[in-house]
């Protein structure tokens, strides 16, 4: 796989049974390297796979509980457009967009009746309302409190994004649900329609203790009841009951367990015992909300580098409905219990499935047959390795055809709290057909494998059990796979990956390559410049104060950069918001005070996700930088 080989993979996402149980609908995403941008489209299946709308992206398709009309998001034809609500009848049609909202809607939801459709929807707010593009752009910003930013979106103190109800008919204006100043997300409709429940942040914004709460809305009346204060809650649903579920934890003490929780007083834990998050770690949203059944209910899990779905019954019994070794990323279930869901493993970049009520599985669709064909897809193989007693970490070995021996790449994950596993990674499969060998891993601090596992690099342990889990897989896959060039060894990984990549090369002079993105450097201007600044250091570090300096300093790369050796590619964006630029340019300066090879890539109008959602010609430029800087160091010739 070529790194401009981007546009031949297709996305199949988000499934949604008709009402009638036989159509199903789905977002299709390609990338389009000529344009420069990401185009989606909703599709029908209804025995074969059909195009049913024509917009540049179109996502998020949700039919009306009489069957008669398709729900969609739908974003204008210029990148800059905000994405506003549509409607079109289920049989096909012209699309009719209904909402105006200056700054897009997203998330629809029919309430159960028919009548209304909730959205999110984002407005400008209090003085930056009514203001034309050039007065806000030299209007001054006056900020009074953390929270003022969001990777990827920007400034966030001049808009309020809030719960509206749109009439789909049009003959009334969107009204919001609730009446509170602050943000609003996740809404979700009581069965009887009659309340709205949704999360929202109503803390201090100048106070270092954060949380969310959870709160619930009259729709005829707007008085608002408040069920959590102050939580880890980050997604909301009723059962059929109208018992109000939260997902998360009801302290927002991160990293923690994603479990279900019944919003009694106090909180009642239904999944808690399985110590493993119940959410979609491929962020497509689409298992974020349990399905409920008659009796107990389906979810998705995440365990040992597998997303499957579960089902769960009262008695608190668990049984496997989907796994194997793959990702389920969507999943709907229709009346008679037939499943259409979407699943992505190491060599599929996703297609939609189904199991029928008698347990038959088959693949419906074949988007990305090309590829899947071609034979230039690599299987990995699994492997566990013990990095110290009771400690078995999950890892990955992608090997290139032939006799080696190969150049290795260890690459570190994000998070830490995220984690690598049996789904599509264009990363991996780039470099093997480069000519590297893969390794990847699930170290301490990674998701999949419950509680302790998460909060092990919290405190002391950041830096230091990581760095074991990662060594202890290097040298594992060294020394059982004879292919493998132990001189040849390379290192790299984004976000906290990069931060693990920039602090190992000072410790580990094994790595005669490294490349650092989006990372990670200096705990105490991370602090004061990140969109997570807030909480985030207290969370991981556990300082005694936000004043403890030496923790801070002793904490980060930058500490110890001078004793880096490795040639070192550094890649960052410059409206990183996440990890702002700042990190990369303090540890780009220390690496050439100190002689080290060093170069930096900064890439303009990209954020914190440019390797995942960056404009396509950006994310082939970043490979072709990659690939170039380890030919460079580990290449045939660099003996």
């Amino acid at each position: 796989m070529q790194p401009a080989d981007l546009a031949l993979i297709t996305s199949v996402s988000d499934p949604q049974f008709h009402p009638d149980g036989q159509r199903i609908a789905f977002v299709v995403t390609t990338t389009d390297l000529k344009e420069d941008r990401y185009r989606s489209s909703i599709w029908l299946w209804d025995g074969e796979a059909r195009q049913l709308t024509y917009g540049s992206a179109d996502s998020s398709p949700r039919w009306s509980p009489d069957g008669g009309t398709l729900a969609f998001i739908r974003k204008g034809r210029e990148q800059k457009d905000p994405t506003q609500l549509a409607i079109m009848p289920a049989d096909g049609g012209e699309a009719r967009v209904i909402t105006e909202f200056e700054l897009g809607a997203k998330a629809p939801a029919w309430s159960p009746a028919g009548g209304s459709i909730l959205v999110v929807a984002t407005e400008w707010h209090g003085e930056w309302a009514g203001l034309d593009e050039d007065e806000r752009s030299r209007k001054p910003r006056r900020i009074t409190g953390f929270d003022v930013r969001l990777d990827d979106q920007g400034w966030r103190h001049d808009r309020r994004t809030y719960a509206y109800l749109v009439d789909p008919r049009g003959e009334t204006p969107p009204r919001r649900v609730g009446c509170s100043d602050e943000d609003e997300s996740e809404p979700a409709w009581s069965p009887d329609g009659a309340r709205v429940a949704m999360v929202t942040s109503r803390d201090n914004p100048k106070s270092l203790e954060n949380g969310a709460e959870v709160v619930e809305v009259e729709v005829d009346g707007g008085r608002e009841t408040l069920r959590a204060w102050r939580s880890g809650y980050f997604s909301v649903d009723y059962d059929p009951a109208g018992n109000l579920h939260a997902i998360g934890d009801p302290s927002p003490d991160y990293p923690y367990v994603c479990s279900l929780w019944r919003l009694d007083e106090p909180p009642t834990a239904i999944t808690g015992h399985l110590d493993r998050s119940i959410n979609d770690l491929l962020a497509s949203g689409a298992l974020e909300k349990p399905i409920w059944l008659e009796k107990g209910l389906l979810a998705g899990i995440s365990d040992g580098g597998r997303a499957s779905v579960i089902a769960f019954d009262p008695a608190g019994d668990v049984r496997t409905v989907l796994g194997g070794d793959r990702f389920i990323t969507g999943l709907s279930r229709a009346a008679s219990g037939r499943l259409a869901f979407t699943a992505t493993d190491p060599t599929c970049p996703g297609e939609l499935y189904e199991l029928t009520a008698d347990g038959e599985e088959r693949r419906l669709t074949d988007f990305n047959q090309e590829i899947r064909v071609s034979g230039a897809l690599v299987r990995p193989e699994f492997f566990q390795v013990r990095s110290a007693p009771g400690v078995e970490v999950d890892a990955w070995l992608f090997m290139p055809d032939g006799d080696g021996p190969f150049p290795v790449l260890l690459n570190i994950h994000g998070g830490p709290a995220s984690e690598y596993g049996f789904y599509f990674f264009d990363e991996f499969q780039v470099y093997v057909s480069a000519g590297y060998a893969v390794v990847a891993c699930n170290p301490r601090g990674s998701e999949g494998r419950g509680r302790d596992w998460l909060r092990a690099v919290t405190g002391d342990g950041w830096g230091r059990v990581d760095v074991e889990d990662i060594t202890a897989v290097v040298d594992h896959a060294l020394a059982s796979e004879a292919r493998l060039d132990r001189n040849r060894v390379g290192i790299m990984g984004g976000s906290y990956g990069g931060f693990l990549t920039a602090w190992t090369i000072a410790r580990d002079h094994r790595y005669r390559s490294a490349v650092v993105e989006r990372a990670l450097i200096d705990w105490e201007s991370f602090g004061g410049t990140s969109d997570i600044n807030r909480d985030f250091a207290g969370l991981y570090l556990h300082p005694a104060t936000p004043e403890d300096h030496d923790a801070l300093w002793e904490a980060g790369p930058l500490a110890t950069a001078g004793r880096v050796e490795t040639p070192t590619l550094i890649i960052h964006s410059e409206d990183d918001l996440r990890c702002p630029i700042g990190q990369a340019e303090q540890f780009f300066t220390a690496l050439l005070r100190k002689g080290v090879e060093v170069e930096m890539i900064r890439f303009p109008d990209e954020g914190h996700e440019l390797s995942r959602s960056g404009a396509p010609r950006h994310r082939v430029e970043r490979f072709e930088h990659i690939l170039a800087w380890h030919d460079r160091h580990l290449g045939l010739g660099s003996e």
